[in-house]
């Protein structure tokens, strides 16, 4: 008689994720709320016995310059520590549960005190610069770096994280008004670090280069946490309402400044990322690379400055009102984009792309040489139109200061008002555009031209039409481009160049930004003007940076900073590489999928 017997067979569990290091859970989550505590002390302490290094990092008792940005870092680390003990009240900090931000926080604290201290030791000749408080706080900040490491960390890799947080639950339902308060507090948060950087004098770079690594790191870390989405659900929920608090931000910028200069980068800031919008809608919506698009920007300067009354001018007995001088460049810069588009724009692709190219170069070549000897006497040639008069609307005089609510607002103060109401009108424009019939149809060109000729659309009469809109919108900018330079001069409009204006800065801040988005192209502007003005001594190396950052860009978050959903879903949709059919995997921390 044979007995059969019967084995049943248990699956194994699966194993609990581990960090990179071979440490505890409980001994890293210490080691790095050790830390933070740590980093945050070493902020009271003397980093260097000299004044010499920008900002007073010579006083115990209190932060200061870099040490304040290492105090913030500090913070943010901590906050993240005690939301991995699942301290009450914390749990808003981390909504994904997973402890990536854990480690983008750390490495916040790490590189802003490691660059400090390289820095000191650099500028002023030796290790022997740095105080005992330098030391205390680059091993400080790095225990929390060496304790996250050694955490669980479940679930992608780091860089899907950054690019697109998992999956998070729904946030527990607040009131409207705590919504609208906390859009009003990081759009107060905004200005304040906006207003901080763009304040940091030119003789103290190093202070800059701090802020940049705080802001990038900290920023990483509240993307991997999911804490950008869920904000980008309430401005959605409240999209009037945070527009207006962004508009009321700009508009206070000018009354925190005491020095006109910044209110002058303030208005480039915004003539550049108002020709980025009109930009994005031929890129960002329709799908087309123009790589001359910055002639569109002259077309509509040069217009402005020959009715401007400038005794330079070739009319200069004709002064129109800048009504009038608004209408005739942005008239001016559409008919040159119908000329331009309409026997061009039944190509595709590169050699679209290398036909804007050349109306670009014959642009700039073309009133380089209107001089009265290579040409018609028409734009006085490389000398370009100078001394061109202040604008006066409604007898208010935008080159003179006026005191406003008790403070002194100079002239680039009034032109970044005036900016201010030209970049919302614009705004107005791209968002009824692109909502409409026409933008429905715009990304329908984008996604497949060949299919939305099928479906009925008239390729060509919609590119024009984009092409067209994009062209006067980047004229109406340049109305205004003209007066606050003074002058209209043919070298800024090229393909590359150092300093903006240029097609190649106006595509990478659409690029940088995110296209298809209104807030992405005029973040992008803002850094790419606002990073070199504050790095001037990169000097030659300059170029080579912003190439070093737009490939790491392309690497973590190709579809931008402010990303659009549709090629959000684009870059990262399942049943692709970086997400595989089987879904987005469980955040929970530390806890396998069969334990919780």
């Amino acid at each position: 008689m044979t007995t059969s017997t019967t084995t049943t067979s248990k699956a194994a569990p699966a194993a609990e994720p581990r960090g990179i290091l071979p440490l505890p859970a409980s001994a890293a989550r210490l080691l790095v709320a050790v830390g933070a505590v740590a980093t945050i002390a070493s902020t009271f302490l003397a980093w260097t016995w000299t004044s010499e290094f920008p900002g007073d990092l010579t006083v115990t008792g209190y932060p200061a310059g870099l040490q304040t940005l290492t105090l913030i870092a500090g913070v943010l680390t901590l906050l993240y520590a005690l939301a991995g003990y699942g301290v009450r009240g914390l749990g808003w900090v981390n909504p994904g549960r997973t402890n990536n931000p854990v480690l983008l926080a750390a490495v916040s604290a790490f590189a802003v005190v490691w660059y400090t201290a390289i820095a000191i030791a650099y500028d002023l000749g030796g290790l022997a610069n740095l105080e005992p408080g330098a030391f205390v706080a680059a091993v400080a900040s790095l225990l929390p770096v060496v304790g996250a490491l050694a955490l669980p960390r479940p679930g992608r890799s780091l860089r899907d994280h950054i690019a697109k947080p998992d999956r998070i639950p729904a946030a527990a339902p607040v009131p409207s008004w705590v919504q609208r308060l906390i859009i009003s507090l990081a759009t107060a948060l905004g200005l304040v670090v906006f207003t901080y950087g763009i304040g940091i004098d030119d003789e103290e770079s190093e202070t800059f280069i701090g802020l940049l690594l705080l802001v990038l790191f900290a920023s990483m870390a509240l993307f991997a946490a999911g804490l950008f989405d869920r904000f980008t659900e309430l401005n959605a929920r409240h999209k009037g309402f945070a527009t207006t608090a962004v508009f009321l931000a700009a508009v206070i910028f000018p009354f925190t400044q005491s020095e006109d200069h910044n209110a002058n980068l303030g208005a480039n800031i915004l003539i550049f990322g108002t020709v980025a919008l009109g930009l994005n809608i031929v890129v960002g919506l329709t799908g087309l690379l123009d790589l001359g698009y910055v002639a569109f920007l002259g077309v509509g300067a040069y217009a402005a400055a020959l009715v401007s009354g400038s005794e330079f001018s070739r009319f200069s007995g004709v002064q129109v009102p800048f009504w009038a001088a608004a209408l005739i460049g942005m008239g001016a810069s559409l008919v040159f984009g119908v000329i331009i588009g309409a026997p061009t724009l039944r190509l595709r692709g590169d050699y679209l792309a290398i036909v804007t190219l050349g109306f670009g170069e014959i642009f700039r070549i073309t009133v380089n040489n209107l001089d009265g000897h290579s040409g018609p006497n028409l734009t006085n040639g490389p000398n370009g139109i100078s001394q061109i008069p202040d604008l006066e609307i409604f007898g208010f005089n935008l080159g003179a200061a006026h005191d406003i609510a008790g403070r002194t607002i100079g002239r680039f103060g009034n032109y970044l008002f005036l900016m201010l109401l030209i970049t919302a009108l614009i705004v107005l424009v791209f968002n009824r555009a692109a909502n409409s019939r026409i933008g429905r149809s715009w990304i329908a060109i984008r996604e497949d031209e060949t299919a939305a000729t099928a479906m009925g659309i008239n390729g060509f009469r919609v590119k024009l039409i984009a092409f067209a809109l994009g062209a006067s919108l980047a004229g109406l900018a340049g109305t205004v481009f003209a007066h606050v330079n003074y002058s209209v001069v043919p070298t800024p409009f090229q393909f590359a160049g150092a300093a903006p204006p240029n097609s190649a800065f106006l595509l990478a801040a659409v690029v940088l930004g995110g296209m298809g988005t209104v807030s992405g192209p005029l973040l992008g502007a803002s850094m790419l003007y606002l990073i070199p003005e504050k790095l001037s001594f990169l000097k030659e190396y300059e170029l080579f940076g912003f190439g070093v950052a737009l490939i790491l860009l392309m690497r973590f978050r190709p579809e931008g900073i402010v990303a659009n959903r549709r090629r959000q879903l684009e870059f990262h949709e399942t049943g692709q590489l970086d997400v595989p059919e089987k879904g987005l995997p469980d955040t929970t921390v530390g806890v396998t999928k069969a334990e919780a």
